[in-house]
């Protein structure tokens, strides 16, 4: 029983940050439909902008980025799926003076596409495919409008046997 301390801690810390990353989807989706409040920039408001600020890389991890010091950042999911990120990307993500997060990938990995078959447990969407589950994102199964059951086509990284995160490439 000793354990079930610190199972809880880390299904904790599961959810904040997962709340985070909702979070910064929904911050980012409402200015994309509101417009910029000056508060935020969004990934699309930066393709043709300078943008003073703090530079940090990281690594993607399936959900979040994790920089050089172990600090996390929460990546709003729905850029995060929509640009189709995987498990080891390296990322640069520019904290604007304002305080804006805006994130680019400038590192991908060597990616590898697989069909598997969508299913639900404990909260979460994993794709089951080659005899593995892999997690994938709420924003990706709302994005691709995907139910439990239906077959789908995930991008895993090409050397990582080990990777728990797909990113969805489409629906079947």
């Amino acid at each position: 029983m000793s354990d079930l301390p610190e199972k809880q801690v880390k299904r904790l810390k599961s959810l904040i940050q997962e709340a985070e990353t909702s979070l910064a989807a929904a911050k980012e989706l409402l200015i994309s439909i509101v417009g910029d409040d000056g508060n935020v920039v969004t990934p699309a408001a930066s393709h043709n902008e300078e943008v003073s600020g703090k530079v940090i890389e990281g690594v993607f991890d399936g959900q979040i980025m994790i920089g050089p010091d172990g600090k996390t950042y929460p990546v709003p999911a729905n850029y995060a799926s929509k640009s189709k990120l995987v498990e080891g990307d390296i990322m640069k993500l520019t904290i604007a003076d304002d305080g804006g997060f805006i994130y680019k990938q400038i590192g991908p990995v060597g990616r590898k596409q697989i069909i598997g078959t969508l299913t639900q447990h404990d909260g979460a969407y994993y794709v089951e495919a080659n005899g593995r589950e892999y997690r994938i994102l709420l924003a990706s199964v709302t994005y691709f409008r995907v139910n439990i059951g239906d077959q789908v086509t995930i991008i895993v990284p090409e050397d990582n046997p080990d990777a728990t995160w797909a990113a969805v490439e489409a629906a079947l």
